[in-house]
């Protein structure tokens, strides 16, 4: 409701600038005034019109003000002007109160297909903690933008691009035929073997990977023949049609299932899965390449230490070109003679292609900027709503459309900045500038473990590694977490404290409050951090029921729910007796006030969803959660609900509980978290 209210005076102070001073703003600054004894918005549009006007920003505010008042916006109750010359705005209490009581809000959403890629894990080995931080965010911000029962939305596709012919692949492959000397029969053998003892494909591979990157560097006589087995293992993974790629192929997608597997237990879920050997063999980088070459943005290297290289230009040095205009091979984004040595390698000497290469083919199909090509699809995994199509060289019709985005959000962490300003870059010098201003890089900064997790999961640390803040972890290495052993670890924790606090309920309500807690606490602890922050992952801080965690705010809504349960009625029947409920006065004065802040906190939902679109910051709405279960916990305190003689204030109370335990839960699910029935 407060973001409707916002919406109307903003549209009402456009109208009264144009007709009275024939101007026009595109945006007008909306603030939160430091109390609410000055109002519950703030707008200094006054000092942006003074220079124009040569008025006094205080004389604005206060013609402004008049204007306002003359014919109030709905749900205002006052407009003056304030200080050096602010509009300072009151709402109407009892007004917005009764329409957050009726589920009145802003709508968000309309037209246009946006898509979401996330988790984009390499099929080599077990899902990890940092891989979570992505898909956590991903899942987040899509089921911010997709269509509800609470809001239009956007129509909204997720896309898990799977490398699946990448070096990462090519390495376990070398483990595999190399180290334990199988070829395709007996990597078939292995799948089934692991699959009759329970054991896992991803779990296997992570130790492998650990190994072989081990293994290349182990004997500095025989490394650069490792080297160049590795190069030709990639060679034939990449060309498929062989022994080599097949056993990639295998492994590949039973890591892939499994990965699939993973993230639905945090109730992540996909629409398609394209794969990067499909990119390769249907030729989009064939169409693509040439596209690149037709505008003039990849060229033949010929000398220098890129010569043989199929190169592109980075960005302009000092801004001294265009990079969104196309240019001719010949063209130097700077004015020094010889080749440009920190221009891009798309294909490398050897004739592979870089991860960035196929990455602007993908997303020139992404786009819908490759005609005559698209994938094959056929259907691969099912969720109970709908199905996860994967990419093929052929495929099912009828199929769904994925392509064609009028926007995309890529979720791939901050250490891939270059390759992601690149590929906009290649978007801009091939004219597609419009492409290349909805498209999204979703950065995030990594997961390392605090010093006291490392422990607990059984790592030795250094007593000098016990004095830093983090930890980083390295799959390479072998030193890391496997996301579903940190996920069993939480759901044990969660299970044991709701084993001491609820031993009369069943094991299987004891099993599903545990998993909420324990999905809940690290969907949280993934979210409230913005995302060019380190997170330090730790146990005790995640499953904490005190500070900012999600238990924290799963509990408020618990006691929410123990409230209306001792109180003998319903959050329902609360908001229905909230209807003939007579306000007077009880929004009112000190004590009013310390009510009303939980009710304007509550109408603001839709503006925090809005912003954390606005800015692909999901954190802003896990702060908001948060926020809002400390302002439920403090109005419970002070207010003795079930004591309450007064049975108009004791209504109120039931539905003040009501309407703050509605949009916690709403919060929440936007977070891809559950409230529990009992904590």
């Amino acid at each position: 409701m407060y973001r409707t209210i916002q919406q109307s005076l903003v549209a009402r102070i456009q109208a009264i600038l144009a007709q009275k001073y024939d101007i026009t703003l595109a945006t007008l600054a909306v603030e939160q005034p430091p109390s609410i004894a000055l109002g519950e918005l703030a707008l200094p549009v006054a000092f942006e019109l003074a220079k124009r006007l040569r008025k006094a920003p205080r004389a604005i505010a206060a013609e402004l003000a008049a204007e306002l008042s003359a014919a109030l916006p709905e749900g205002i109750a006052s407009v003056e002007a304030a200080g050096a010359g602010y509009l300072n705005v009151r709402f109407n209490r009892a007004y917005i109160a009764g329409s957050v009581a009726q589920d009145k809000h802003a709508d968000i959403g309309g037209p246009g297909f946006r898509l979401v890629e996330h988790t984009s894990i390499n099929p080599n080995k077990a899902a990890h903690i940092g891989h979570l931080r992505n898909a956590i965010l991903g899942d987040t911000f899509q089921r911010l933008l997709r269509p509800d029962a609470y809001k239009r939305g956007y129509d909204v596709g997720v896309q898990n691009y799977i490398d699946n012919t990448g070096v990462q692949v090519a390495d376990v492959v070398v483990g595999l035929m190399h180290l334990e000397r199988k070829d395709l029969a007996a990597t078939k053998q292995l799948l089934d073997d692991l699959a009759a003892k329970g054991e896992r494909i991803d779990f296997y591979c992570w130790d492998l990977y650990a190994r072989v990157s081990q293994w290349y560097t182990a004997d500095d006589s025989a490394l650069a023949e490792r080297k160049a087995l590795r190069l030709a293992t990639l060679h034939a993974v990449e060309a498929g049609g062989n022994e080599i790629a097949q056993v990639a192929d295998l492994i590949a997608t039973a890591v892939l299932r499994r990965h699939l597997e993973t993230m639905q237990r945090l109730s992540i879920e996909y629409d398609f899965l394209p794969r990067e050997s499909e990119i390769l063999h249907l030729h989009f980088w064939d169409a693509a390449r040439q596209l690149m070459i037709d505008k003039g943005v990849l060229y033949l290297e010929t000398e220098g230490k890129n010569k043989g290289c199929w190169v592109m230009r980075r960005a302009p040095v000092n801004g001294a070109a265009d990079p969104g205009a196309p240019r001719l091979a010949s063209e130097t984004w700077d004015t020094n003679d010889g080749p440009d040595e920190d221009a891009k390698v798309i294909i490398r000497s050897s004739g592979t292609i870089t991860y960035v290469g196929k990455d602007i083919a993908y997303h020139l199909w992404k786009f819908g900027l490759l005609p005559g090509k698209d994938f094959g699809y056929k259907e691969f995994y099912e969720y109970s709503s709908h199905t996860c199509w994967i990419s093929a060289e052929s495929g099912e019709t009828p199929h769904p459309s994925f392509g064609h985005a009028d926007a995309i959000y890529n979720v791939i962490d901050s250490r891939q900045n270059d390759p992601q300003t690149q590929v906009i870059q290649a978007l801009r010098g091939m004219g597609f500038t419009e492409a290349a201003d909805r498209y999204t890089h979703f950065s995030y900064e990594m997961v390392a473990l605090t010093p006291r997790c490392a422990i607990e999961l059984g790592y030795p640390i250094s007593e000098e590694d016990q004095k830093r803040p983090y930890i980083e972890v390295s799959g390479r290495k072998g030193f890391g977490v496997k996301a579903d052993d940190l996920l069993d670890r939480l759901i044990a924790a969660a299970r044991a404290e709701v084993d001491t606090r609820h031993p009369d309920l069943s094991d299987t309500d004891r099993d599903t409050i545990a998993k909420q807690i324990g999905v809940g606490a690290l969907r949280y602890f993934m979210l409230r951090y913005t995302r060019n922050t380190v997170i330090a992952f730790d146990f005790k801080d995640a499953l904490s029921f005190e500070g900012e965690t999600g238990p924290y705010v799963q509990y408020a809504i618990v006691r929410a729910a123990n409230i209306f349960r001792k109180g003998e009625t319903s959050a329902e029947a609360a908001l229905q007796a909230f209807a003939s409920l007579d306000l007077s006065g009880i929004l009112e004065g000190e004590e009013g006030t310390t009510l009303w802040e939980t009710w304007l906190l509550v109408s603001k939902l839709t503006l925090l969803i809005e912003q954390a679109i606005a800015t692909s910051e999901p954190a802003y709405l896990a702060k908001y959660a948060f926020q809002l279960a400390q302002q439920f916990n403090n109005f419970y305190h002070r207010h003795h609900i079930l004591h309450e003689t007064d049975p108009t204030r004791k209504a109120f109370y039931f539905a003040t509980a009501a309407v703050a335990q509605r949009e916690m839960i709403r919060a929440l699910g936007y977070l891809g978290i559950e409230a529990p029935e009992r904590m």
